[in-house]
């Protein structure tokens, strides 16, 4: 079984920068590949970005491409999404997931962290 935390978010102005960790435990945790998904109110949970249990490869949501970055410390057994030039629209609950393959799918995720808020003001 994998249990997931994820910590970082808050308010913070558009323009401004956030890094959100997610760390992972239990059994066989590091043998997963990890993705961050987002969710307004009144919204479904979206894919944001997803990296391979090695870190070599990673997929991004066309809507954070190039502001955010999703990296792994397999030794730390964490994961982390760094989220440059925020805007209001990046306003969400986001969560960390575990999968057994690569996949951007929220519905095909094994595991999921209580998720963390990240507001984001005009």
């Amino acid at each position: 079984q994998v249990q997931l935390a994820e910590s970082g978010g808050g308010l913070v102005q558009a323009g401004g920068s956030l890094r959100l960790s997610c760390l992972a435990s239990g059994r066989a945790s590091s043998s997963y590949a990890m993705g961050w998904f987002r969710q307004a109110p009144g919204k479904v949970r979206e894919f944001v970005a997803a990296i391979s249990w090695s870190g070599d490869t990673t997929y991004y949501a066309d809507s954070v491409k190039g502001r955010f970055t999703i990296a792994r410390d397999n030794a730390k057994s964490t994961v982390y999404l760094q989220m440059n030039s925020l805007k209001p629209e990046d306003t969400a609950t986001y969560f960390c997931g575990a999968t057994i393959h690569l996949r951007v799918d929220a519905g095909r995720y094994d595991y999921w962290g209580q998720g963390t808020q990240v507001t984001v003001s005009s």
